[in-house]
């Protein structure tokens, strides 16, 4: 398992201001980020005409670097800038690019296009001027590249500042991640993402990135029981519990039980139907998660059901339905520490409003969910993430769009549950269940069913093997 740290625009400039008390200027960071950037553009930029716009600040200076790295490595630059530099360490950068730089009403037609006009610092909207500029010049270029972040967005929130900003080729990140490199509206906008290193040291952040997780395979001794048994309490619609149930069988659990009596001919041969009463399913000793939520319904029945897996204490993953029902009350009788949560935006409103959290993003309502829960998080979407109490929030790199598709949180929240029974903690066992269900959408390609989403999450568990 790797974990890159995500950073927020005030931890990243604690950083460089880290590294700047210890003995690296910031005329050196600049240096650093500048030709590190413009090594990234030499890859793709032979024979090309490479334009670059620079703001006032110190990611205008930024742009002077980069285009007189660029310009010595004997390509093709132009430089136009929104105004004077108005930082020493970009009027310095200014002065060290030994070529024109054109103003901001030049019409510029070129084929890469680099955006440095603003940083993270930003907070307000980009100015007329400042994004006729960006808008017209990015029309007149076939590649678009973005440092930091593009102009116009909100480091910390993904906020997109002006009602319109260019579609990306590029973004790189300078030092670290920032939280807009994966938070919608602006994870949309940011093409291929590419990490620059400046050599910081970070120490405690607020944000990780989740790589590729590293499973324990089964010992060569287990059995079906060892590996972990799963319950997943279905209801009224059948399908939902089976689809979760066929995730969960192959995500890595020895055994996977539907509780419920449910009849229909998409329940596999391989999964163990039990139609007894829910409490003795519950009170088995070997069980070791349970999943309630998909297909469950809403009614008094399900109502009761729910109850049932918080009485029964042990640790459960509550999805779709399920999160419609919870009330603060049923945790008094839980360990919430053993549990996750696993809604998407609509069910993430429906939580908060539940537990009085009043939050404007995304991130800070899962955070505050988590925090008064004690459960971990999963708050689906374009921009999954997890979060849990007192802990970093986790990250992901974009997943295919092609998983907006009847079914798939199902099969999200089975292969939780699977990971859970196999032995993961909560905040592991969310983690590594949404990086598995990326890469098996990812594998399938286009037009996929929940269905064959399911069946592929053994080869996704297998490129982690």
């Amino acid at each position: 398992m790797t974990l890159e740290p995500v950073l927020t625009a005030e931890e990243m400039r604690a950083a460089e201001q880290r590294a700047i008390t210890a003995g690296t200027s910031e005329w050196e960071l600049l240096q650093s980020a500048g030709k590190g950037c413009a090594a990234e553009i030499t890859a793709f930029a032979n024979g090309k005409r490479v334009t670059v716009l620079c703001g006032p600040g110190n990611n205008g200076g930024d742009g002077y670097v980069i285009a007189e790295a660029l310009r010595k490595k004997g390509v093709s630059v132009r430089v136009v800038a929104l105004t004077e530099a108005e930082t020493p360490t970009a009027a310095k950068a200014r002065d060290c690019y030994n070529s024109d730089v054109e103003s901001a009403h030049s019409d510029v037609e070129g084929d890469i296009l680099v955006d440095c006009l603003f940083g993270t610092g930003l907070s307000r909207p980009l100015d007329p001027d400042a994004h006729h500029l960006l808008m017209r010049n990015a029309a007149l270029h076939q590649t678009v590249v973005a440092v930091d972040l593009p102009s116009g967005v909100v480091s910390n929130t993904g906020e997109i500042l002006n009602g319109e900003l260019p579609k990306y080729d590029y973004t790189f990140a300078l030092g670290s991640w920032k939280n807009a490199h994966f938070l919608m509206p602006s994870s949309a906008l940011l093409g291929k993402r590419i990490r620059v290193g400046l050599g910081l040291e970070f120490g405690d952040v607020s944000g990780h990135l989740f790589g590729k997780p590293a499973p324990t395979p089964p010992d060569f001794n287990a059995h079906k029981y060892s590996r972990g048994m799963v319950a997943i309490v279905g209801g009224e619609m059948h399908g939902a519990a089976i689809l979760a149930s066929e995730a969960a069988m192959r995500a890595g659990a020895g055994y996977v039980k539907l509780a419920g009596d449910t009849e229909h001919p998409a329940v596999p041969a391989d999964l163990v139907v039990d139609p007894g009463p829910l409490e003795e399913v519950l009170g088995d000793k070997r069980l070791d998660a349970v999943l309630i939520g998909p297909g469950l319904g809403r009614n008094d029945t399900a109502k009761a059901k729910l109850e049932a897996v918080f009485v029964s204490g042990k640790p459960a993953v509550f999805d779709a339905d399920a999160l419609h029902l919870i009330t603060p009350a049923m945790f008094e009788t839980s360990e919430r520490r053993c549990h996750v949560l696993t809604p998407h935006e609509g069910e993430l409103a429906v939580l908060c409003e539940a537990f009085g959290i009043d939050r404007n993003t995304k991130l800070e309502k899962a955070r505050k969910l988590a925090e008064t829960t004690g459960c971990v998080v999963a708050a689906k979407g374009a921009d999954t993430i997890v979060a849990a109490p007192s802990a970093p929030i986790r990250f992901f790199k974009p997943a295919s769009s092609w998983l907006s598709a009847a079914g798939t949180g199902d099969v999200l929240a089975g292969v939780v549950v699977s990971r859970m029974a196999a032995g993961e903690p909560p905040l592991e066992a969310a983690s590594q269940a949404v990086w598995l269900h990326g890469e098996a959408a990812r594998q399938l390609g286009p037009a996929f069913t929940a269905g064959e989403l399911a069946r592929q999450m053994r080869h996704a568990l297998a490129t982690c093997l």
